[in-house]
């Protein structure tokens, strides 16, 4: 076992864990952020994306051991409020149907929207391309990200306005 600090969130938490363990279980079984899910085990379903530095990952193939002082955001983290855009966009259209997949698909797709605010069809369809929704709600997600673009592009003049 070895002692890692991780950034999670914007706290440090400090976990004893075999340099192997997945982040996913860290998160889960260690400090106790079960948003983060278990999908598949092996990285193709999304359902533990998560964001180390800004950038989409999938939680179960990740090494604690590979992250060191990199900044690690859950989709606790997301929002401090839950109003993140994407999250207003979710409850708005009502995107879930069981809902299980879909803190990876949120990640996943803040991670889209943060580098492209104003995704095609195309783009969104090639950037979740990858995250699987058992109930097949992929249209609704689409919908949900295309919404989330608008309410983030309404709220972010306003967020300039406070600088």
């Amino acid at each position: 076992m070895s002692k890692y600090t991780l950034q999670i969130n914007g706290q440090a938490h400090t976990v004893d864990v075999a340099s192997d363990t997945p982040m996913l279980w860290v998160l889960r079984d260690h400090l106790n952020l079960p948003g983060t899910k278990f999908g598949c085990g092996v990285g193709q379903c999304g359902a533990c994306s998560i964001h180390i530095n800004g950038v989409s990952m999938r939680a179960c193939m990740t090494a604690v051991s590979t992250v060191g002082r990199k900044q690690i955001t859950t989709i606790e983290g997301l929002d401090a409020k839950h109003s993140h855009p994407l999250q207003q966009a979710w409850c708005e259209l009502d995107v879930p149907q069981c809902g299980y997949c879909q803190a990876g698909q949120i990640m996943t797709a803040a991670a889209l929207l943060k580098d492209n605010p104003q995704p095609s069809d195309e783009d969104i369809d090639g950037a979740m391309a990858n995250n699987l929704c058992r109930c097949a709600t992929y249209l609704r997600i689409r919908a949900g990200i295309k919404r989330a673009a608008q309410i983030g592009t309404a709220v972010a003049p306003k967020q300039e306005a406070a600088k």
